[in-house]
């Protein structure tokens, strides 16, 4: 499998000529060329920085075999496009395109007693790399490959390093990096390296790495 890192919390899937995406949002210039020839597009949750409804109902439209999976809230936002969008729920497991999807957790992190947390989802792809959104989640399933977020209104260094001991990840690759200058990535890297023993691979947008 080939990972193609995009902007923030972006990535792209790909195996014997099929495609997938994860998290296509706002914050991700690169969106609509990450979306284009894709079989299907994977949203952990609402959020504008992971999920642009305008960009995705376009696609929809421009393409009768996307299909896009994700909360209710994809669903209420883009409409059923003759069912080719599907909500899921922590627990399903579905096959896309050849990519075995299992589903984990339910919730955004807290970000402040006074914002809702909306439904999120995190996507365990092959029984190998997981997307955990908007959350530190810990699935009842081996990870070998983490994307890990580290900036954010929700995220905090040293959740973050609980979370990989946790999971105990053969590899790590840093996503929705975006609010982080290039020494808080630098640093953040370092941080977490020195507590958890496990080194965080950076990939700067559009670099890809073999799974």
């Amino acid at each position: 499998m080939k990972l193609t890192k995009y902007t923030h919390a972006c990535v792209a899937l790909e195996k014997d000529g099929s495609r997938i995406v994860l998290d296509p949002g706002t914050f991700t210039p690169e969106a609509k060329d990450a979306v284009t020839g894709a079989a299907a597009v994977l949203i952990t949750h609402e959020h504008f920085d992971h999920f642009d409804h305008t960009l995705l109902a376009a696609a929809l439209d421009a393409d009768p075999e996307l299909r896009v999976f994700g909360p209710q809230a994809v669903l209420d936002k883009l409409g059923g496009h003759d069912g080719r969008v599907r909500v899921l729920a922590a627990g399903d497991i579905l096959s896309v395109d050849g990519f075995t999807v299992a589903v984990h957790g339910e919730r955004h992190a807290t970000i402040h007693a006074d914002i809702p947390c909306v439904d999120n989802l995190g996507y365990l792809i092959d029984e190998m790399l997981f997307h955990p959104g908007d959350a530190y989640f810990v699935p009842e399933a081996p990870v070998e490959t983490l994307l890990l977020p580290t900036s954010g209104p929700w995220t905090k260094l040293g959740e973050a390093a609980e979370y990989l001991r946790a999971l105990k990840p053969h590899q790590v690759i840093q996503i929705h990096e975006l609010m982080l200058s290039d020494l808080g990535q630098a640093s953040t890297r370092t941080l977490l390296a020195g507590l958890t023993g496990i080194e965080i691979t950076l990939l700067i947008p559009g670099r890809s790495i073999d799974l």
